[in-house]
């Protein structure tokens, strides 16, 4: 059943809960699809938006994905660039993900490089937050050792390398990262922790008449190395993905973007990251690419329409998105893995130019 179908079920959701109001089915307007993972509607008059997840991207069963959803949303609140949680409806019969209410962004696109600063500052203010005590960070994820913890996703994708199809000369390059990133390993000393998004990219910003970055997706938050959102938010991989709003950055504007977040972030924690900071652009760049790789295999399985209790949610199958949203995702992702496109991103870490200058790229040893 598509969601659009359930619209007279959400309207009565929503009228039975205590603070929305009654909603009719014309107060509600399903937005166009853009991604793979939720469907969004907007509630007319109340600046409120319902937020229903298709599948778990973090590959839990729908209750503990709604559950940390909220969590993520509650965490960041306080860096006054994200959306304020509203509601969780919890998963039931007539709608098994379940939804979020939340806070609708009034705000257009996030376009670069001319809202690279207020991107840099939105993030700022995230990773700059007071990082909780251990036990006051559940349920959000708290690795022992952030840097291992995502080379292991990052390895746990590269699985489907041998599946996807890929032309020699890209399987070359992409394991010739993952040795380096496995060498990552053997620092002795790891860089400190704070709350991030682990989803950067600029197509999840919205930026408000007030001309603030507002940061609207936050499902993949975790307790993690802020340098995983600065590359998530500016690599090739990510400023070109959206179809109406692609954009290489230059490794100048790069460089200026990660000048203006490091100096809106504490001193103490600036200098400590500073010195990972291009080595896990690469390793995100990996994620990503790993990414495509196993959205490519994925993607072909038929839907996973299996929601009891402790069973996975994840589900990457083009039967459950629109299929112009599969045709551009088909898109990026063959892009993403094609030989010379990769070549072209490594270029960015493997030559000298006004970004590795600038990171360093020789200082973190």
């Amino acid at each position: 059943m598509s969601i659009k179908t359930k619209i007279p079920v959400l309207a009565k959701l929503l009228s039975d809960l205590d603070d929305i109001g009654i909603v009719t089915e014309h107060d509600l307007k399903l937005l166009p699809s853009k991604g793979l993972a939720h469907d969004h509607i907007s509630i007319s008059g109340r600046n409120l938006l319902l937020r229903i997840p298709k599948q778990s991207q973090m590959a839990f069963d729908a209750e503990k994905n709604l559950t940390y959803q909220a969590a993520c949303f509650k965490k960041a609140t306080p860096s006054g660039h994200t959306p304020k949680l509203h509601h969780v409806i919890y998963p039931s019969t007539n709608l098994p993900m379940g939804a979020l209410i939340v806070e609708e962004i009034q705000g257009e696109s996030l376009k670069l490089p001319d809202f690279s600063s207020a991107m840099a500052t939105a993030l700022a203010s995230i990773h700059s937050l007071p990082v909780p005590k251990e036990k006051d960070r559940a349920p959000l994820i708290n690795p022992r050792n952030a840097v291992s913890e995502t080379f292991m996703e990052v390895m746990e994708q590269s699985a489907f390398l041998a599946n996807a199809n890929l032309e020699y000369d890209s399987e070359h390059q992409i394991r010739e990262e993952l040795s380096y990133a496995g060498n990552l390993l053997s620092r002795k000393k790891n860089p400190p922790v704070s709350l991030i998004t682990f989803d950067a990219h600029p197509g999840n910003f919205l930026i408000t008449p007030k001309q603030e970055a507002i940061l609207v997706d936050l499902e993949k938050a975790r307790y993690g190395i802020p340098a995983y959102d600065l590359a998530h938010a500016t690599l090739y991989t990510s400023t070109t993905w959206e179809k109406d709003n692609s954009f290489i950055l230059s490794p100048d504007q790069v460089a200026n973007f990660y000048s203006n977040w490091l100096e809106k972030i504490p001193k103490e924690l600036a200098i400590e990251l500073r010195p990972w900071l291009l080595d896990l652009r690469r390793t995100m760049w990996l994620w990503s690419v790993t990414w495509c790789a196993k959205w490519r295999v994925r993607s072909k399985a038929p839907a996973n329409r299996t929601y009891q209790s402790g069973a996975s949610t994840e589900d990457w199958s083009e039967e459950i998105t629109d299929s112009s949203v599969i045709a551009h995702v088909r898109n990026r992702v063959d892009h993403y893995l094609d030989p010379n496109t990769i070549e072209n991103v490594r270029k960015e870490w493997l030559t000298n130019n006004s970004l590795t200058d600038f990171l360093h790229y020789s200082a973190a040893t």
